[in-house]
């Protein structure tokens, strides 16, 4: 056994050695399996942001109540009687004065122009009460001031605020056939809020001509309190209602586009990889051949066709391996904390950043790894059974 492990080192190390000797060739491995990882991990890095921007609105002790059968708020429906009855349901926190923390709000669309292009884009424009703030302690003003409740002003997320021509403190935007003045610009920890604008709901309420809200979202005791809540609502013939926690929510909204998103990735993925395989099966064996008397010597003078086999797949795997690592980093480096904007289910812009994770690149890696076992295992073949005397005439 330690003659055998003996072989594999002296000719794995006779081989790297010989590398940069076969540098082109080698290059074709290094940056076909470099683009595989590269894309990949870009493409699957816009799931990871999208659902990670969604996911931060998400809390276990915060709930949201729509109408039954409602997939997002934009198709649900809440009257104010409904939402008086919400309001009365027990295992909602209370604040310093005992009220409970609250929020019936509107989520409303209205036309305006994207900074990058200037067409016009679907931003959300949220009906707020008072109780939003409390129910969302991470919504801090960062400039401005929080808007005049019975009037027609707005906030803005930092990341409408980019999106979005004319959203400046000061600017006046028109939609609903009136004139909207931003006050203020706001974050709230990087959720998806960032992506609206908030103003007064019942100044929303006459713009748009509604009577009613579309969601209520209310602020638990504590995340065991829910199944007290729910049960509470569900069992009240008064209403007719799906309640879920913000966590369950937020989740079933990235649902649908992290799957489109991982199917591309992944398609996108497979096909590169093919193609990296063939490259690398195409540059392994060209590297046996051009090594035949070599392989030859060492089989002469002793070493065995298993170690001469392992060398081979050792050096593919070394060079996807480098591949990978480049494809990797350079993802990181791109596409990490890139900005984007998409559809969100309620047919808005939602701004989020890529996110290029430790799991997404190792993930990367191992791909890297696949291709490299799977492109160097027949040329690795090939050398073992490659015929002593055979060889050795060819040369």
């Amino acid at each position: 056994m330690v003659a055998w492990l003996n072989q594999i080192v002296q000719v794995s190390w006779m081989n790297l050695k010989n590398i940069p000797q076969r540098l082109g060739t080698s290059l074709v491995i290094v940056v076909g399996i470099a683009g595989v990882v590269g894309v990949l991990t870009a493409i699957l890095s816009m799931g990871a942001g999208f659902r990670a921007t969604l996911g931060k609105a998400g809390y276990e002790d915060r709930a949201i109540v729509m109408r039954n059968g409602a997939t997002s708020e934009l198709s649900s429906g809440v009257s104010r009687e409904q939402a008086d009855v919400i309001r009365g349901a027990p295992g909602i926190r209370r604040d310093a004065g005992g009220k409970p923390i609250v929020a019936a709000e509107l989520l409303v669309i209205a036309d305006l122009p994207k900074a990058s292009t200037g067409t016009l884009a679907n931003a959300a424009v949220r009906g707020v009460q008072a109780g939003a703030f409390l129910l969302r302690p991470e919504v801090k003003m960062t400039q401005g001031r929080l808007f005049s409740f019975g009037t027609r002003e707005v906030i803005v997320g930092k990341q409408a605020a980019t999106q979005f021509d004319g959203l400046k403190i000061g600017s006046r935007i028109a939609f609903r056939d009136s004139d909207w003045t931003v006050v203020g610009i706001f974050e709230a920890d990087g959720s998806v809020n960032e992506s609206e604008l908030w103003a007064d709901a019942e100044v929303v309420q006459n713009a748009y001509r509604r009577n009613g809200f579309q969601s209520v979202s209310v602020a638990l005791d504590s995340s065991s309190a829910f199944t007290t809540f729910k049960d509470a609502l569900t069992a009240d013939p008064r209403l007719q209602v799906k309640v879920s926690t913000m966590k369950q929510y937020f989740a079933s909204q990235s649902e649908m586009m992290s799957k489109l998103i991982n199917v591309l990735g992944y398609t996108v993925g497979l096909i590169m990889a093919i193609g990296a395989i063939f490259g690398a099966l195409n540059t392994m064996y060209a590297a046996v051949s051009t090594r035949g008397l070599e392989i030859a010597t060492l089989r002469a003078i002793g070493f065995g066709a298993m170690p001469v086999m392992i060398s081979v797949l050792l050096e593919a795997l070394l060079l996807a391996l480098i591949g990978g690592l480049i494809g990797a980093v350079l993802a990181y480096l791109m596409f990490n904390g890139y900005t984007a904007a998409t559809l969100g289910a309620n047919f808005s812009q939602v701004a989020f950043d890529f996110r290029v994770t430790a799991a997404l690149m190792g993930q990367g890696m191992l791909l890297a790894l696949a291709i490299g076992l799977v492109g160097g295992f027949l040329p690795a073949w090939r050398a073992a059974r490659l015929p002593v005397a055979t060889a050795l005439r060819a040369e």
